[in-house]
């Protein structure tokens, strides 16, 4: 099969979130299976991009387009890429394949494949990664880019995938016919955590006594996480367990600052580590030392999520945000938005080891039957397929 995925970003542009490495992972999983795959994407907002743009170029089999963007600047503030060279290569090449699978809809890319997509009947999927409805920042900016765009890409795709009955239901909401949704959670390859760091590496690293329990979030450290709860209710937390420390892995902006005032404000700036963007092996690193994993609140289908549950730790979500139900009370908890019901989920963990344990295990189980890179690959290639069939 010869596919096409389009994202704004992807390998090795690590920095700008899961959709990367969710694309990418599918791109080379479908390669490996013997499948033909393009992938459409830009240079980002860097400054020294050191691939070759506007051109194909091999990535681990892949062949990959970087785009130029015009206006790095002004992309990074409004994060909307502007590939001026796309449509060239698209009206050459995009009778060339049987399906396209378009991650996030509200992008210049996505308006410009569906255009070309529409005009020469190919058929495509589209795939929201838990940004189907136009909340949190940015709002009339995304419903003027739903009036113009957005509603009518979501509408003529032939598929939609929810990463979550939440999702799904977003979808429904946005106009898109229910017989068009598959929920198709997110997978993950335990190969890619064969050489895992030894344990004490991330501490050793930061300082970090062995005694001392880390209380982890990894992501991007922005206001929808709902960070500063999780701030507000670790400053209870230290009062119960004193030796403990907050540590947020993640590339930070404006709201860092923001965090970082609160946590002197709440005199535990000492006990709060950003470590800002890290590479794969120290995530890993972070996520092997760590004793439970925290995202106050989320949408879709963090991978972060499933990194967790690789390592055995136990997650502690709210019910502000997407909902997954795999999670409460059997690889951890899902508590009211509040900072003293987080912080009494965080505490119960981190006090009784048999329900860490417990936590963990199931963790463990999931990963290795549910939310296999296989699984996840099989379902995704199914939507293709109907797709295909129904043209």
């Amino acid at each position: 099969m010869r596919i096409l995925q389009v994202s704004n970003f992807f390998k090795p542009l690590w920095e700008t979130g899961g959709v990367t490495k969710v694309n990418y992972e599918i791109s080379k999983n479908l390669v490996q299976r013997g499948h033909e795959v393009t992938v459409y994407t830009t240079d980002g907002y860097k400054p020294n991009f050191e691939i070759q743009t506007n051109k194909p170029v091999e990535v681990d089999g892949i062949k990959v387009y970087y785009f130029k963007n015009l206006f790095k600047n002004i992309i990074k503030r409004a994060n909307l890429a502007a590939p001026y060279y796309l449509p060239f290569v698209l009206r050459k090449e995009i009778r060339n394949f049987d399906v396209i699978h378009i991650h996030e809809h509200r992008t210049l890319l996505a308006a410009c494949v569906h255009y070309y997509a529409k005009k020469y009947n190919v058929p495509y999927v589209i795939q929201a990664h838990g940004s189907v409805l136009p909340f949190f920042q940015k709002q009339l900016l995304k419903k003027i880019f739903d009036v113009l765009f957005g509603n009518k890409i979501l509408n003529d795709a032939s598929k939609a995938i929810a990463l979550n009955e939440t999702e799904a239901s977003q979808y429904e909401k946005m106009g898109v016919s229910p017989n068009k949704i598959k929920i198709v959670p997110n997978g993950i390859d335990l190969s890619d955590f064969t050489n895992s760091p030894k344990k004490s590496t991330f501490r050793g690293k930061y300082s970090i006594s062995d005694d001392t329990k880390i209380i982890l979030y990894v992501g991007r450290i922005h206001r929808s996480k709902g960070i500063d709860l999780l701030v507000n209710s670790y400053s209870t937390l230290i009062n119960k367990i004193p030796n403990s420390i907050l540590v947020l892995v993640g590339p930070g902006n404006e709201f860092q600052d923001e965090l970082n005032k609160l946590c002197e404000k709440l005199e535990i700036r000492e006990n709060v580590l950003f470590t800002g963007f890290v590479d794969k092996k120290e995530k890993m690193a972070a996520f092997v030392d760590a004793d439970v994993f925290v995202t106050p609140t989320f949408t879709g289908f963090p991978v972060s999520f499933l990194e967790a549950c690789v390592f055995g730790l136990p997650i502690i979500t709210t019910t502000k945000g997407d909902n997954l139900d795999w999670i409460d009370n059997k690889v951890g908890y899902v508590v009211p938005y509040n900072n003293k019901e987080l912080s009494d989920a965080i505490f119960n963990i981190l006090s009784d080891e048999l329900i860490r344990k417990r936590f963990g295990d199931e963790a463990n189980k999931l990963i290795e039957t549910i939310f296999s890179m296989d699984s996840f690959i099989n379902n995704i290639f199914s939507v293709y397929q109907e797709c295909i069939e129904q043209k």
